[in-house]
């Protein structure tokens, strides 16, 4: 748990340094892909914050009221469904930018942005609201006035919920698949001149990092099924098994959009470095350009 609890916080850290960057500089919030950026950077954030919450209070068997653990729950699931999307928003954003490099400003504004984002939230939505309303579909009105150990498993009362949820998950997660692939194969076969090569190779690598961070996001949604057999088996080993799941497939996936953009992004790594540096890096900058004029 301590360990954990040390990854948690490092990220934490590391993804409120970035959205800093983000709001600092006006350059950054009137581009398209760094504004996709820093919603990944905050639904990622308060994924992991109620995420481990929900871990820290199944660890020690702290009970709570259903009702906010009905909120919390759909909040869980509402974000773990946006941070895919917003993935594959990326990526059609870099197609457009790669592959329609003249119409990219007027596709890119502020109207298809708000109208884009409005897109991922609302699709997001659609299977936690689904899965809300059929454990309240089959739960007695009395339950919600109960205390109980928070779990997502919670809303899953019937094998019929978790098979229709499994089964939206699934459409989801194909669609987003021929998403993937088709921008890949259009920035593979697009801009032959020399001068966009360097462009269109950076921006394949970008897409595949996308489809592995986007292949261990979906891995999350299997998890439940993955630890409800050893929960009948040993509960120690239930316990192993969900730690090794919440490090691996919560933790890493939400943890790889500041390494994939953050750090690979040549103007948002100089500004996120000068505010890691709290700003000495100009000031070393200054005293090597001043030593180097000052006459022997």
């Amino acid at each position: 748990m301590v360990f954990v609890q040390i990854l948690v916080s490092l990220f934490l850290y590391v993804n409120c340094l970035m959205i800093y960057t983000f709001l600092k500089k006006e350059m950054f919030r009137e581009e398209t892909r760094y504004i996709l950026f820093a919603q990944t950077l905050l639904v990622d954030s308060a994924f992991m914050v109620l995420s481990d919450v929900l871990l820290i209070g199944g660890h020690y068997q702290y009970v709570i009221h259903t009702i906010p653990c009905l909120i919390i729950c759909t909040a869980v699931a509402v974000m773990s469904v946006c941070t895919p999307l917003t993935l594959v928003a990326m990526c059609l954003e870099r197609y457009v930018a790669i592959c329609m490099p003249l119409r990219h400003a007027d596709i890119s504004t502020s109207r298809t942005r708000f109208q884009g984002l409005l897109i991922i939230w609302s699709i997001s939505s659609i299977i936690p609201l689904f899965t809300l309303v059929a454990y309240l579909a089959v739960t007695p009105s009395g339950a919600l006035l109960s205390y109980t150990v928070c779990s997502v498993e919670l809303m899953l009362r019937k094998d019929w919920q978790a098979q229709a949820r499994a089964i939206i998950l699934q459409f989801l997660f194909v669609l987003m698949i021929i998403i993937i692939i088709f921008v890949y194969i259009k920035i593979m076969t697009a801009a032959r001149a020399a001068s966009s090569e360097n462009k269109k190779s950076k921006g394949l690598r970008t897409v595949i990092l996308h489809a592995f961070q986007l292949f261990l996001c979906v891995m999350q949604f299997l998890t439940p099924y993955i630890e409800m057999p050893f929960w009948k088996v040993d509960v120690m080993v239930f316990v192993n098994v969900r730690y090794s799941n919440f490090i691996v497939f919560i933790i890493a996936p939400h943890c790889l959009s500041p390494l994939i953009y953050g750090l690979r992004d040549e103007k948002f790594f100089l500004v996120l470095r000068h505010h890691a540096m709290c700003g000495l890096d100009s000031l070393l900058l200054v005293l090597l350009s001043q030593s180097k004029i000052r006459p022997k």
